[in-house]
């Protein structure tokens, strides 16, 4: 999983790792320098003598030129001062470095994530939950930078660490160093094979409860008109409730396990620094001997505990949080479109037909036909309406000839070039697109109409043109702030037939040469829809538009109507025809 995980990476982050990973050893290898100078530290103010004749001490008495046992004290002092001020420097600067490196790697992930989820195909949209999806970007991302990254950061630095503490203490004394490592590691053996189905369970528990959280919240204030008509609010409150509880009591156990060998350990730890110091003073030379190995030992105990506490933390952590790092693996492994890799779209031609050739379509091949044999083409600058019985598949045959379905067999032709999964962009850079529901951001109706531009890149004379083709500038002009007035998230603040307005601003202010009406109209009055056409209708020598209509008047002047019967035939008729079948 990690190696999947690393292959996500950008280079530039795997060159930062492999950085970290030097400073890793650095910090090590500073550890052991810190924990060696306890030795001839206390040993010079213990018996000065014996360190005075050593022979690893002469090169330091020649370069200082000391001339008796006691003037050795101040600068091995020194030395121990500043050993262990840079050692504790760079682990602090190892601790900065890791942490601002997990976050910044999270921060990769979560928009690769939410990229890759942008592009993929409108069928696999329509297939899953966006709850699952908006909490693998939020919550399982952010779970994988502090219960993953920091941690496995944490567990390599500790590892390093380690190695360098245990190596120094063999050098000081091989004996001890091996009897007390070897209990020390049997001990956390023994415990991570105690709990490691705890933390795996607590790990699935907490991946479907974090989800199951997002759904409720977004099922109950989503649907907050009905929640409040139907009184059910302590439905949901319970449904969360449920959700929060469970994933918080597996989050609490499994900060438990990770911390609790910690105390057990300082005791142990303690009770055997005992038993050694009491061993050295039986043996010859006594106390004097015995301290400066002990102290540093002892250093090397207090500096070693914690480190073997972080890496099983780290493990224990990790695996806590392994159900979420699937997840986030699943969809961070989404492929990419075609469109995503290119940086220039350029539009396909558009200058004379649009034809459905020999097209069927169905989304799976359990699910009956929707389309069957479609054979329709059409001129460009026509207006043509679609009229037939609910289910009849008008807004799939719409959702083709936006691309945002491939059709199951046959071709969508745009002057005799097939629109493939190759050249799907490229055709929709073509097309405007109106549904019956509008979707309205929390921000200014300006913003709202030129949707998805940048705040500074948004033409305001192409606005307020849209705006008066929506026959909507009456409403914005009595507004506080006019274009720049807030509407509040999903629209709120406004009516049905305001939102549909401002949905067909936004239609015409991308200027597209081909317009989908897909009972875009419904919530208007007659009088405002027959005035919208009208503007639709002086555009029709530059633009397609293609209407499904809530009411058949809409489609009056259409130059065609396409009628599509629950048998998949499909008929040409006039609007004259409508009236009279």
């Amino acid at each position: 999983m990690i190696k999947k995980l690393w292959q996500h990476l950008t280079k530039r982050r795997r060159k930062q790792f492999w950085l970290l990973l030097i400073l890793m050893i650095v910090s090590s290898i500073m550890e052991i320098i810190s924990i060696g100078a306890v030795v001839p530290f206390l040993g010079a103010l213990t018996s000065p003598e014996e360190i005075y004749q050593h022979h690893l001490t002469q090169p330091l008495i020649q370069v200082l030129e000391i001339t008796a046992p006691d003037q050795l004290l101040l600068p091995l002092t020194i030395i121990f001062i500043m050993a262990t001020l840079i050692a504790a420097t760079i682990r602090l600067l190892l601790l900065y470095a890791s942490t601002r490196l997990s976050y910044a790697t999270g921060a990769d992930l979560s928009i690769d994530i939410y990229r890759r989820t942008l592009y993929q195909d409108y069928s696999i949209h329509t297939s899953r939950n966006s709850s699952e999806i908006i909490n693998s970007i939020i919550t399982k991302t952010n779970t994988v930078i502090g219960h993953i990254l920091v941690p496995l950061l944490t567990f390599i630095s500790s590892v390093v660490i380690m190695l360098g503490i245990i190596s120094i203490v063999f050098t000081i004394n091989a004996q001890v160093a091996l009897i007390t490592f070897s209990i020390f590691a049997f001990l956390y053996w023994i415990i991570t094979f105690l709990t490691k189905k705890a933390l795996q369970k607590n790990s699935q528990l907490i991946a479907d409860q974090s989800t199951q959280m997002v759904k409720s919240l977004q099922e109950g204030l989503g649907g907050i008109r009905d929640v409040l008509i139907d009184g059910t609010q302590e439905f949901y409150c319970k449904l969360y409730q449920s959700s929060d509880l469970s994933l918080r009591r597996a989050s609490g156990d499994n900060l438990f396990i990770g911390s609790s060998p910690r105390h057990l350990m300082e005791a142990i730890g303690m009770i055997l620094i005992a038993i050694l110091a009491y061993t050295l003073t039986l043996q010859e030379g006594g106390v004097l001997v015995a301290i400066p190995i002990l102290g540093a030992l002892a250093i090397g105990a207090q500096k070693l505990l914690p480190v073997l506490q972080q890496v099983y933390s780290s493990y224990s952590t990790i695996k806590g949080a392994n159900s979420s790092f699937i997840d986030v693996l699943n969809v961070l492994n989404q492929p990419l479109s075609h469109g995503a890799s290119q940086d220039l779209i350029k539009p396909i031609s558009f200058k004379q037909e649009i034809v459905f050739k020999d097209l069927s379509f169905r989304y799976t091949k359990d699910t009956p036909w929707i389309l069957k044999n479609v054979n329709l083409s059409f001129k460009k600058g026509e207006t043509i309406g679609f009229i037939g019985v609910t289910g009849s598949g008008k807004s799939t045959l719409l959702d083709i000839l936006m691309g945002l379905l491939p059709p199951t067999s046959g071709e969508l032709l745009i002057d005799g070039v097939a629109i493939t999964q190759e050249n799907r962009r490229s055709w929709q850079m073509h097309i405007s697109h109106v549904p019956q529901n509008i979707y309205l951001a929390d921000s200014t109706i300006r913003e709202n109409i030129a949707f998805g531009v940048r705040p500074d890149k948004i033409k305001d004379h192409k606005v307020s043109q849209a705006a008066q083709q929506a026959q909507i500038v009456e409403m914005i002009n009595n507004l506080k702030n006019k274009y720049k007035d807030f509407i509040g998230e999903r629209g709120v603040q406004l009516s049905g037939g305001q939102r549909q307005r401002i949905g067909i601003a936004r239609a015409l202010y991308k200027d597209s040469n081909v317009l989908i009406f897909d009972e875009a109209t419904s919530a208007l009055d007659n009088k405002t829809e027959k005035k919208i056409m009208q503007q639709i209708a002086q555009l029709k020598f530059n633009q397609t538009v293609f209407i499904i209509a809530h009411r058949v008047t809409t489609l009056k002047q259409c130059d065609s109507i396409i009628r599509i019967n629950k048998d998949y035939t499909i008929e040409k008729i006039n609007y004259n025809q409508i009236e009279f079948n």
